[in-house]
């Protein structure tokens, strides 16, 4: 079946999904809006879109690869992506190799130092509430999750870490943290879905530690197209 797109069914802060005319595919466009501090603050990053279209595109594949499943079908355009429809898990599943953002800030600690072992933290999926950190007990208590979509999801974001670790090392960067999110098809098989790029990646370049990632939008650091054409071009070729 030729996929058709079809009406609007949903806007987010960076993306716009897309109905097809095949109820178990959507297609997801890729936006320039950037935003910041649960959307406080606003902006454009001129051609973001198609660089983490691209970008999320590669590590998709190179994760399935590596048995991983995820939403990713293929790359219909610029920015335009198909994926599979699912319904998100509304848990955010941050990784931290290094301590940076909001870690730094709530510890009173110094961006860059090294963590002893990685950290996995659970953020419910709330703008209105500032996606506040929760226990894996209270996304059990609130059935957000069950437990064995839980221990999935731990399991693959562990593998899906190293993974990543030694994708971003052997192209010069270094994977600081990361944001990841899951959905449900309609059998209820786990996918890991939404994007992987540089608005939800801390990247760092190795040697310099030049800040590669959305932090230069949200910190006012300067060359914020420019660092994301960087990791596009180190990632893409």
């Amino acid at each position: 079946m030729k996929i058709e797109k079809k009406e609007k069914i949903y806007e987010g802060k960076a993306k716009i999904l897309y109905a097809t005319n095949d109820p178990n595919y959507v297609v997801q466009y890729f936006k320039d809006d950037a935003t910041a501090f649960n959307a406080q603050k606003k902006g454009t990053i001129v051609n973001k879109g198609i660089m983490n279209n691209k970008i999320s595109a590669v590590i998709f594949k190179f994760l399935e690869k590596n048995k991983i499943p995820t939403h990713f079908v293929e790359k219909l355009s610029d920015r335009d992506m198909l994926v599979r429809k699912v319904s998100i898990v509304p848990l955010e599943v941050v990784v931290r190799n290094k301590v940076a953002g909001s870690l730094a800030k709530r510890l009173g600690m110094t961006e860059g130092q090294a963590l002893k072992t990685p950290v996995l933290e659970f953020f419910y999926k709330d703008d209105a509430l500032g996606d506040p950190m929760i226990s894996e007990s209270c996304a059990l208590a609130f059935e957000w999750a069950k437990e064995a979509e839980l221990n999935k999801i731990k399991t693959w974001t562990w593998k899906i870490n190293s993974l990543l670790q030694k994708f971003f090392d052997e192209r010069g960067v270094e994977l600081i943290d990361f944001k990841l999110e899951f959905g449900k098809d309609a059998k209820g098989k786990m996918y890991l879905a939404d994007e992987i790029s540089p608005d939800g990646c801390r990247l760092w370049e190795k040697g310099t530690g030049e800040k590669l990632d959305k932090d230069r939008f949200r910190r006012d650091l300067g060359k914020v197209e420019e660092s994301y054409e960087k990791v596009c071009q180190l990632i893409c070729g």
